[in-house]
């Protein structure tokens, strides 16, 4: 049994290491139905259950960085959001993105409503976490999870449902593709802006020929970790004078605030945040995992459905959105999978669509980032106040 702090945490880092280099050199199709990330949690769970280490004498290492590198990976995660380029994306496909995120908003209030007496009333948590995922991405999750103090058992079933649902609802996604002629012909959708607005954003993509440096790396993780120290202090002197919202909320705000503010500076245009936000997950990831144990998902079906739930009302709610605001199928599909999937999926999708509009759903997933963690926590307070 490991006692030893240090050796704890090597190991979980080393074991985040092993599964990404799997998964991005052996090019197992294992991988595409269980990514790296959600193989990372269910391992570090299956460990915490055989009790290889000591969860008392490793506590101080992990409460020491747990939160510390949560804040510092969302900041480095928002560096690549840059504001004026989501609205080059233009109106009608920003609606589509604001209609996907508010149709799952709602999805999980009335599922939680619905599945309640049967999931607890104290899954709002969960749910509340899952949504972060599910309007942004994995690390909006987890930064969800720091603000509301989510326990890991609850965070176990969210990535339960995160990756059993989403798998599903990207193979019918991709499946859906081959209706966009008639779909777009019930909703009489004009499709004619989407050419115009792709390649213009593909040839900024190319016009940028940076290429990632060891300066630029340590750079951005010196500044992520100590903006993250800084949002720290300053989260808990905003709750001091402000204390209708806890230090890990206001801390949370202000870290997404000088995200957006450095991704319009300098320090966006630097190549490596992605790598940085992604260490830093993958970190995170593990150590939460660690903490929780596989005996403690004894309601997983109950709660796989409460996500299939989620998603069919998402989806009716869509298309009733597309049917009245002539949305098309690509705009509709790529902003729920920019939501849903984030990054990793929704520029597969839109390249399935046609390889020139690969940048809008990096865009519309970029954006996910920025609305993921206030709207999950929102979410969460609502069905919180909905459990009595």
């Amino acid at each position: 049994m490991i006692t030893n702090g240090f050796t704890y945490v090597a190991m979980l880092v080393f074991l985040a290491g092993v599964l990404v280099t799997l998964e991005k050199k052996t090019g197992w199709k294992f991988f595409k139905f269980i990514p790296a990330v959600v193989l990372l949690y269910l391992i570090a769970m299956l460990l915490c259950t055989l009790k290889v280490w000591d969860m008392d004498a490793t506590k101080p290492a992990y409460s020491a960085l747990k939160n510390p590198f949560t804040y510092a990976m969302v900041f480095a995660m928002l560096l690549r959001c840059d504001i004026r380029k989501v609205i080059k994306l233009g109106p009608r496909m920003l609606i589509g993105f604001f209609s996907a995120s508010l149709t799952i908003m709602l999805g999980f209030v009335l599922a939680f409503l619905l599945m309640k007496g049967v999931i607890g009333a104290d899954s709002w948590k969960g749910l509340g976490a899952l949504c972060g995922s599910w309007l942004g991405g994995s690390g909006n999750m987890v930064a969800v999870q720091a603000a509301l103090d989510i326990s890991e058992a609850d965070m176990g079933y969210a990535l339960v449902i995160d990756s059993i649902d989403y798998s599903i609802w990207v193979m019918f996604l991709l499946w859906f593709v081959q209706m966009a002629p008639r779909f777009n012909k019930w909703t009489k959708a004009d499709v004619r802006a989407l050419d115009e607005v792709s390649s213009r954003l593909e040839e900024e993509a190319k016009a940028n020929k940076q290429t990632i440096e060891f300066q630029g790396l340590i750079f951005l993780i010196g500044t992520s970790l100590i903006v993250s120290a800084i949002a720290q202090n300053a989260g808990a002197a905003i709750n001091s004078a402000l204390p209708f919202l806890d230090k890990a909320t206001w801390t949370v705000l202000v870290i997404t605030v000088l995200g957006l503010i450095g991704a319009v500076s300098p320090l966006g245009k630097i190549k490596g945040s992605q790598e940085v936000s992604n260490l830093l997950l993958y970190s995170v990831v593990a150590l939460l995992a660690s903490r929780a144990s596989l005996l403690e998902l004894a309601d997983a079906p109950a709660w796989i459905l409460t996500g299939f739930i989620i998603l069919a009302i998402h989806a009716a709610l869509m298309v009733i959105l597309c049917k009245f605001l002539k949305i098309d199928l690509f705009t509709a599909s790529v902003a729920s999978l920019a939501n849903i999937g984030g990054t990793a999926s929704a520029p597969v999708l839109a390249g399935s669509y046609s390889g020139s509009l690969v940048p809008v759903g990096i865009l519309m997933a970029l954006l996910g980032y920025v609305i993921g963690t206030p709207c999950g926590i929102m979410v969460a307070r609502i069905m919180e106040m909905l459990a009595g």
